[in-house]
């Protein structure tokens, strides 16, 4: 399950788990996580300001096109 503020950029990931040597018990354990999203001029900047270079970008692991319809983005920055 998770909670999305948008004015925030802020996403919280909860995680269930239950004991499987304890089928008979129903209790749960929660995790949560907590992730910032950012867009990628964001990130573009942030990497701008520590010195890097962006070399490329893609829109997943598979080295996709990057669009305006893209759900991720995978970037590749290096100190010049």
């Amino acid at each position: 399950m998770d909670h999305f503020d948008v004015v925030e950029q802020r996403l919280v990931s909860y995680h269930f788990t239950f004991d499987p040597d304890r089928p008979d018990r129903r209790e749960a354990r929660v995790g949560r996580t907590p992730h910032r999203c950012i867009w990628p001029a964001e990130l573009d900047l942030m990497a701008q300001l520590a010195g890097f270079e962006r070399e490329s970008r893609h829109a997943d692991w598979s080295g996709g096109e990057f669009t305006a319809e893209s759900r991720s983005h995978v970037p590749v920055y290096r100190l010049p």
